[in-house]
């Protein structure tokens, strides 16, 4: 068999593969059109989240039996067709959870106490002391969107740093939520009563601009608005109009990687917006889990093909 990496990944994922007969090429950053030309050799396609996988890269893989995504979401792949041309797909879902709840919670202490407007402000040779009041977390309510598995390390989290725990998810996670003191409402509820706002939902068709301008107009006016999920999940452009009202906005996701529209440009330049380049999974721990859990998925599926 032979497998293809098309983007940069831990080192592990070779070698494991390559110890159970497997050839491993790696082509990082490759075009799509080149891949479209190489990608009927292999049976094995390893990619994150830059390429598309849809059904004209699937056609191209006469022979793909595996489509391993390094990282949560698939929502740049057609699961679906894929699965109906018998093409099995993988991905690590576990394996980031640590890391973006993290970088969530950084986030919400960045916006909260203005630190990267401070940071800049004192690096241009100024001295702002007294100009930026913050705000404290402890006391506030954490409103969290999405209880899956990174929204619920986040809520422990903040339940560690004295926040109240409101959770609104399509299925029933109270249980889970009473654990930490808190309550599962409705998403109209979490909206109206949450200090901060955190989204941890994949994204669908039902999850596509969830958080839109009437939902926008919800929220407590100087709430706080994180997003470490998907950029659709936002829109951005009813964003953009709430921003000055609101305390701030955090974002890992954008609907545009790198952003090029003029609303975006405008958005991420406030000084009430903190905006990282998608690097929720980006540490060294988390990035050595995604390989070790992908790789076992892998393995898995490769043993079945071969029995």
């Amino acid at each position: 068999m032979l497998a293809l990496i098309v983007d940069n990944v831990d080192l592990l994922i070779k070698e494991r593969l390559e110890k159970i007969g497997i050839k491993v090429d790696i082509k990082p950053g490759i075009s799509r059109e080149q891949l479209l030309n190489i990608i009927g050799d292999y049976d094995i396609l390893i990619f994150r989240g830059r390429l598309r996988i849809d059904r004209e890269i699937i056609d191209a893989g006469t022979n793909l039996k595996i489509l391993a995504r390094y990282g949560v979401g698939l929502d740049n792949v057609d699961v679906e067709y894929a699965v109906k041309r018998g093409i099995a797909v993988v991905s690590a879902p576990r394996a980031p959870t640590q890391s973006v709840a993290e970088l969530t919670i950084g986030l919400m202490l960045a916006v909260a106490r203005r630190i990267p407007l401070l940071n800049a402000k004192v690096k241009e040779g100024e001295w702002p002391k007294g100009k930026y009041i913050g705000i404290e977390l402890s006391g506030k309510t954490l409103g969290v969107l999405g209880f899956g598995r990174i929204g619920r390390a986040v809520a422990q989290i903040a339940k560690g740093l004295g926040m109240k725990i409101l959770a609104s998810d399509i299925v029933d996670v109270s249980s889970d939520v009473e654990k930490l003191g808190g309550r599962q409402v409705s998403l109209q509820e979490l909206l109206k009563e949450s200090d901060v706002l955190s989204i941890h939902v994949p994204l669908t068709p039902d999850t596509y601009r969830l958080i839109n301008a009437d939902r926008l107009a919800l929220v407590k006016d100087n709430a706080i608005l994180i997003n470490t999920s998907r950029g659709e999940v936002v829109d951005h452009e009813a964003l953009l109009q709430h921003i000055d009202r609101l305390w701030g906005v955090g974002l890992d996701v954008l609907p545009e990687e790198p952003p090029k529209s003029p609303y975006l440009r405008k958005l991420i330049t406030h000084e009430k917006v903190v905006i990282t380049p998608h690097v929720g999974s980006e540490t060294y721990e988390a990035m050595r889990r995604l390989a070790e859990e992908l790789v076992l998925n892998i393995e898995e599926v490769v043993s079945r093909i071969r029995l």
